[in-house]
């Protein structure tokens, strides 16, 4: 593994830290600047907000700029949002820094992935994505965590200062690990790059990160009412289980990069498949406590097995700005995000059950199955049509003599 992995996984695992740590800090953030809880929530909504609307934008504004300065001014812009939402003096202040953290979460992983296809063999290209990405689910397993409990025995001002330390050790390890490039000056203007997204196949791509981790977050949002009101457990067991989430989470992304390496297509089709059974199965696994927590695990794995093979096929598609491409990709992951969590939250709230939002989530990852289908149909009514204008060339010069005895 190149060492410049490792500093691309810091990085991962501040961004997926502070992006996560807000839901178990709102009780606490709500108390000190006399909020309610919803409002508090917004501060999760001004997060992601910032990551839909930072991460094509920067990601096009730095387009001819070295993906290496591009990669230590966004945590530079990270560790600034999280400062300041440590020293927040109210709750609007708060807010306008939750949004400038999330401005440059996209764009991070975006050229992130690009710069870690470039640092491997072809054979290897998934394997590396999975690699940087794995700083994110260890977030999950750890980070998230020690970051919840230093907020309730230090303040939750102290958690945003250490996140902004963990984005100070990854500009460290970037401006030493992460190799010099020159500016990356394309033929094609930015007008190009963004009509390199206008694509159908990009579109469709797009669409499958929407509805395929949609289906997760239907589900996740809620799974602490599942854990507690459906399985049993008690609410201070939920911090366990979510950290096994983030376990299951590390193994199906590492076990999708090594699968797409070898079928890309394939581990996306197969990861969307065992999300849609998982999914469908958790009601039933939520009856006891020891399969909720096999539900748990299983939930993860199957989502991120998904998640090297989306961001490269999106890539792929937009060969022409794969970086614009790429976050646009993390933009659509965090459509998801607040597209998934309403969706359940509808199901709920028509009456369905506490568990209902993981059925509503099986039907998303139907769609995104459904969707998936659809890109590849498109790629494979694309590939035969040089095969048959070639074939009429070389027919157009055929004599008509040889031609008879051809037929």
């Amino acid at each position: 593994m190149p060492l410049a992995l490792l500093a691309l996984a810091v990085g991962a695992f501040g961004i997926g830290t502070t992006e996560f740590v807000m839901m178990g800090l709102l009780p606490d953030v709500a108390a000190d600047l006399n909020i309610s809880i919803p409002e508090a929530g917004h501060l999760v909504s001004a997060y992601a907000l910032g990551v839909v609307i930072g991460a094509p934008l920067l990601a096009a504004v730095t387009a001819r700029m070295s993906r290496r300065k591009v990669l230590i001014g966004l945590m530079v812009l990270f560790v600034a949002g999280n400062v300041l939402s440590g020293f927040a003096p109210d709750y609007h202040w708060l807010l306008a820094a939750r949004f400038v953290s999330g401005l440059p979460h996209g764009a991070f992983f975006g050229v992130g992935a690009v710069v870690a296809t470039t640092l491997s063999a072809p054979e290897r290209k998934a394997r590396s994505v999975s690699l940087m990405f794995l700083g994110l689910t260890v977030a999950n397993v750890a980070g998230v965590p020690v970051a919840t409990l230093m907020g309730q025995h230090m303040g939750w001002r102290a958690t945003f200062v250490g996140v902004g330390a963990i984005g100070l050790a990854a500009i460290a390890a970037l401006a030493l690990l992460i190799p010099h490039d020159h500016a990356h000056t394309p033929s094609v203007g930015v007008r190009r790059e963004l009509a390199a997204l206008t694509s159908l196949p990009v579109w469709l791509a797009l669409g499958t990160t929407v509805a395929g981790f949609g289906a997760l977050f239907a589900a996740y949002s809620y799974i602490t009412p599942m854990l507690t009101d459906a399985a049993g457990y008690a609410d201070s067991s939920v911090t366990l289980l979510l950290a096994l989430f983030g376990v299951g989470a590390t193994a199906g992304n590492l076990l999708g990069g090594r699968l797409a390496d070898h079928s890309l297509r394939g581990t996306l089709f197969g990861g969307l498949i065992s999300l849609v059974a998982v999914l469908a199965l958790f009601p039933l696994l939520m009856s006891t406590a020891w399969s909720a927590a096999l539900g748990v695990v299983l939930l993860g794995t199957a989502a991120f097995a998904t998640g090297s093979p989306l961001q490269l096929m999106v890539m792929e598609k937009a060969s022409a700005a794969p970086s614009l491409a790429s976050s646009a990709n993390q933009a659509a992951f965090n459509l998801a995000n607040a597209g998934g969590a309403w969706i359940g939250g509808l199901a709920i709230a028509a009456g369905f059950g506490v568990t209902s939002p993981a059925l509503a989530g099986a039907g998303l990852a139907v769609l995104g199955l459904a969707v998936a289908g659809t890109a590849y149909a498109v790629d494979r009514r694309r590939v035969p049509a040089p095969t048959a204008s070639r074939e009429r060339i070389v027919a157009s010069h055929i004599p008509r003599d040889m031609e008879a005895v051809r037929h």
